[in-house]
């Protein structure tokens, strides 16, 4: 589990000792849920984060223990380090909107007809409660040849989730290099 501090002082000068000492300042909310603001030490988030097996996560800040999906997150525009990260709370039974990641499985035989894999959505936008969230979706494209695409209609979402994307929309593709 993910463990974290509740910054006492959200100043300026505060959160950049944070920062210094090598902190990813975090704000923690959802509905029915008073904001935290938290940090975390960068090493064990970036390491964690990589490492978790579901999309959503537990984090212990303070003496509380929260389920939470990350909402958004801010790199540094020249170092591309993370600075900020928002985590909202899973709320068991409310049914709400997550972003779930796509990933493409095994290696399109476009590739060899001088094609290109190009990701036309990295995440799909899905309605659902917590108890249905699906981890990630994983699109097996072996069988694409180029210009051909996976699309949302060709998506299983799975049990009472839903998504209200234009069926049409593509996912992944092939396309003709130049």
């Amino acid at each position: 589990m993910l463990e974290g501090i509740v910054r006492e002082s959200t100043t300026k000068g505060a959160t950049a000792q944070l920062r210094r000492d090598g902190y990813l300042i975090a704000n923690i909310y959802g509905k029915g849920v008073e904001n935290i603001s938290a940090a975390f030490a960068i090493n064990d988030f970036m390491r964690y984060v990589r490492n978790k097996d579901s999309f959503a996560f537990d984090v212990k800040v303070g003496e509380n223990i929260y389920k939470v999906i990350i909402q958004e997150y801010q790199k540094h525009p020249v170092k591309s380090e993370f600075v900020h990260v928002d985590l909202r709370v899973v709320i068991p039974g409310l049914e709400t909107f997550y972003n779930v990641p796509l990933y493409a499985i095994g290696e399109p035989k476009g590739l060899k007809n001088k094609g290109v894999l190009v990701y036309h959505k990295r995440r799909v936008k899905v309605k659902c409660s917590a108890e249905n969230l699906p981890d990630s979706y994983k699109l097996d494209v072996s069988d694409l040849d180029v210009s051909e695409s996976i699309l949302i209609r060709d998506l299983d979402l799975g049990k009472n989730v839903t998504t209200f994307l234009n069926p049409s929309v593509p996912l992944v593709g092939v396309i003709k290099a130049k």
